[in-house]
């Protein structure tokens, strides 16, 4: 039976989430206080984020197993001139594989949130704003046409506002909040350039026509020279997309906001921050695939940034002592993978990794949580140790979490990762070179750093209290709190770590034949195999999960993982002075990293202030001097001026005119007389 969607079905995803946020927000947070109680707020938001689960798992059936599509107006907007304003579903099978990823681990983080948030203020506005931020990213990836894919662009990133921000008291929050707006703004701004291009040359919005038009905009060149080249108007409107994405999904130089994402509380870092919204660039770029596809320069741009962040977010992950920044950090680096990935013309590989990475970043970040949970809200690394014994079920998920993001044989993340460094060492475009070295080295450093949380966190000795910040008397609620132990976190916290940790494991090996080498992305990723031979070559080396693995015990990777792990524990564990002596032998390195390579200052005082410096120029010169000065004010002086004239001429006396008529007439018989002579 071939299946078709219906609409209403289809509306129910993102509406169901939509639905809970908003008895969540209005009854459980407004019209003074509390009416509906926490029970009932969060069974509303996990009931709607389940609903929208379920049917996205259905969705994912019928389109994978039955090939049923989707591809639809829902509702006209408005239309200007030509083009069409329009709310529509496209479903194939990068759509459903999103939403199930979107909605599954907003299942878990929901979930997970009740005994995360159990003692806070705000937990009813909490969850209401995940379930909205539910809603928004379902409406991104569920679009068929641009402006759609705009409005869930920008409500992700309003919700990650109110999100980072969400304990508004905090200065570092609302500081935090505050530069992920700005600089998602400079991303977004590339973006909607990239779409007022393509809906300028194509008339349109609608993904289909756009691409099915694809071919003569790769034909226009550009009215503008860079550098002494003609620019193709393709390359100008791919690399304006990719500012989008690279706001959104963090590449450097617009990656500063995600490290302080972290001021918000844990569940949204792993459901924004690692999971969902900072793919949404990615998502992106795949799905625009035929547009990047003709333009080499756009890709070659694409690689380098990608390879940029792989490599030096990941140094910054190495002596971050705050366990949700390492992960943050891990992050930006992975993210950087991804757009590595795209840049190679390997999109089904991009998203195989998003997938991936999806299940076993989000379930170390939450790993993560329910560490700081038994710490007592302590994050600084430093003084944990020995949290295996206590806290069994997190020591066993992050472990499994962590050989799958090092990319262990066997586990989800090296089948994503490997066939990432592979597409790269096909890849033919000149930036290829540098990407390669780039997502080799990115290896060891990722299993240096995400080895050294590991040991310092769950092995070792306990240092639980030589924590000269911690207040060994009173917990937060003033109970006297003599041992201080650590202890495991209550289910509904771990309930969702072991649900994450089973496809962190598994999904891997599942997915890749039918994802990277069989139909699953056919007719949805366009790749010119021609010019872009990565992907054909890697079916080539292909032989089934098992082989891959077992032929990944012989290459540079896993070598290059085993011998991070090996320094970690060396380091860390063995010889604990040795991080120390480095540090003090390399300092001036270490200041750079500690800085973040200064980007941080450089957009404080040079970007921003000149923004500043030009905007007061403005206003001082422009608005002031010239609008007011001399339009809007000479304007009335001028008007002024001449009314002053007449008003002495218009006096109302009688002899006045009369004067005026005989002068007239003299005039006139003067000038009469004159001529006549």
């Amino acid at each position: 039976m071939s299946q078709t969607l219906s609409a209403s079905t289809l509306l129910a995803v993102p509406l169901a989430p939509l639905a809970g946020a908003v008895l969540a927000g209005i009854f459980g947070t407004t019209f003074g206080g509390n009416w509906i109680g926490r029970r009932l707020s969060h069974t509303l938001t996990i009931l709607g984020v389940l609903v929208a689960f379920v049917l996205s798992a259905m969705t994912l059936k019928s389109v994978a197993l039955d090939g049923a599509r989707f591809n639809e107006t829902i509702y006209t907007w408005m239309v200007v001139g030509g083009l069409k304003m329009e709310v529509g579903f496209l479903i194939d099978s990068l759509t459903a594989m999103m939403m199930c990823v979107v909605t599954f681990v907003s299942l878990m983080v929901h979930i997970y949130t009740i005994g995360y948030m159990e003692e806070d203020d705000g937990y009813n506005r909490f969850f209401a704003y995940i379930s909205l931020f539910t809603f928004s990213m379902l409406m991104l990836v569920m679009s068929n046409n641009l402006l759609q894919l705009f409005f869930g662009w920008e409500a992700v990133g309003l919700v990650s506002y109110l999100l980072i921000g969400f304990w508004f008291n905090k200065p570092t929050a609302i500081f935090a909040n505050m530069k992920a707006f700005l600089v998602n703004r400079v991303g977004d701004f590339g973006f909607i350039l990239g779409i007022g291009l393509i809906a300028a040359y194509t008339g349109t919005l609608n993904y289909g026509e756009v691409f099915a038009k694809a071919g003569e905009l790769g034909a226009i060149e550009f009215p503008w020279y860079v550098l002494g080249q003609d620019m193709m108007l393709i390359t100008v409107i791919c690399i304006c997309l990719f500012i989008g994405a690279m706001g959104k999904s963090a590449q450097f130089p617009l990656h500063v906001w995600l490290p302080d994402s972290m001021e918000g509380p844990t569940p949204i870092s792993a459901l924004i921050h690692a999971a969902t919204m900072v793919t949404a660039g990615i998502f992106m770029v795949a799905r625009m695939s035929p547009l990047f596809e003709l333009s080499d320069a756009a890709l070659n741009f694409i690689l380098i940034i990608g390879a940029i962040t792989a490599l030096f977010m990941g140094f910054l992950g190495i002596i971050q002592n705050d366990i949700k920044r390492v992960v943050a950090y891990s992050t930006l680096s992975q993210l950087g993978y991804m757009t590595v990935a795209l840049g190679a013309s390997a999109y089904s590989v991009a998203v195989f990794h998003l997938m991936t990475h999806a299940f076993f970043k989000a379930l170390l970040f939450l790993a993560a949580g329910s560490v700081i949970i038994g710490m007592h809200h302590n994050q600084d690394i430093r003084w944990m140790g020995g949290v295996r014994k206590y806290m069994p079920i997190t020591w066993i998920t992050s472990l499994l979490g962590s050989l799958a993001l090092i990319g262990t044989p066997l586990f989800a993340g090296f089948y994503s990762k490997d066939s990432i460094i592979e597409a790269v060492h096909f890849s033919q475009l000149p930036a290829a070179g540098f990407a390669y070295f780039a997502v080799l080295a990115g290896v060891f450093i990722t299993a240096f750093y995400s080895f050294r949380m590991y040991f310092l966190v769950f092995h070792g000795k306990e240092r639980f209290d030589q924590n000269p910040d911690a207040h060994h008397h009173h917990d937060d609620h003033g109970h006297h709190d003599e041992h201080h132990e650590p202890h495991e976190s209550p289910w509904v916290v771990t309930v969702p770590l072991v649900l994450l940790a089973i496809p962190s494991v598994v999904i891997g090996f599942m997915t890749i034949q039918p994802m990277l080498f069989g139909d699953f992305f056919k007719d949805v990723i366009f790749v010119d195999a021609a010019r872009h031979p990565a992907m054909a070559k890697l079916a080539e080396i292909f032989h089934g999960p098992v082989g891959m693995a077992l032929h990944g015990l012989q290459t540079a990777p896993f070598w290059l993982a085993l011998a991070g792990v090996a320094a970690a524990y060396y380091m860390y564990m063995v010889n604990p002075a040795l991080p120390a002596a480095i540090k003090r032998t390399f300092q001036p390195i270490h200041t750079l990293l500690e800085n973040k390579y200064y980007l941080d200052w450089i957009n404080e005082n040079i970007l921003a202030r000149g923004a500043r410096a030009l905007g007061v120029g403005l206003w001082k010169g422009g608005d002031q001097a010239v609008i007011d000065g001399a339009l809007v004010n000479g304007s009335w002086k001028i008007v002024g001026w001449i009314a002053g004239l007449v008003r002495r001429v218009q006096t109302g006396f009688v002899f006045h005119y009369a004067l005026v008529m005989i002068l007239g007439i003299f005039v006139l018989m003067t000038y009469f007389v004159v001529l006549n002579k």
